[in-house]
């Protein structure tokens, strides 16, 4: 684990989100999704749970969430533009999901709030263009962390999240 005397960077993700990268005292990286991919997880279950509902206040996932509701607002607002969520505004207006449940994945959420996944910086394009790359000892490693993080993202629906959520009592 890191030690306590961090150092952060803070990388600006596609999505608007941010991807903390912590430096440790050993200089190496530790990458952490940022409160806002977990609150879009927890927001997407959230309206999951609820669905049944129909348009559901922002207001009210805040307060089951616990969280701010103008925090909430950002990333409401950069999951309708990915079309993840439906929103009408008004006093009968709020947000629903644009999809059936098992059809987001949580690989796909998170890139969208957070920007790139990979864990280092040499991987966040398609195409990797660091000039160490062809005699690199470790980007393989790398690679199939990545690769290893985004298939199981990838693997975990919305309905996945909900159905433990029923099964352990929780909420989003």
């Amino acid at each position: 684990l890191p030690s306590l005397n961090r150092r952060h960077e803070h990388g600006q993700g596609q999505g608007g989100g941010t991807v903390q990268r912590a430096r440790d005292g050993g200089g190496g990286r530790v990458m952490k999704i940022s409160t806002k991919g977990r609150y879009a997880i927890q927001t997407l279950v959230d309206l999951a749970q609820h669905e049944d509902e129909g348009l559901i206040p922002l207001k009210d996932v805040a307060a089951r969430q616990d969280v701010s509701q103008k925090y909430l607002e950002q990333i409401v607002m950069a999951m309708s533009k990915a079309g993840f969520l439906y929103s009408v505004r008004g006093p009968q207006g709020g947000y629903r999901l644009a999809r059936r449940p098992e059809e987001y994945n949580m690989a796909e959420v998170l890139q969208t709030i957070e920007g790139s996944l990979a864990p280092v910086v040499c991987l966040d394009t398609d195409t990797n263009t660091c000039e160490k790359c062809d005699t690199c000892a470790t980007v393989d490693m790398w690679s199939g962390l990545y690769k290893a993080m985004t298939d199981y993202l990838s693997g975990v629906t919305l309905r996945d999240l909900v159905e433990r959520a029923a099964r352990s009592g929780g909420q989003g």
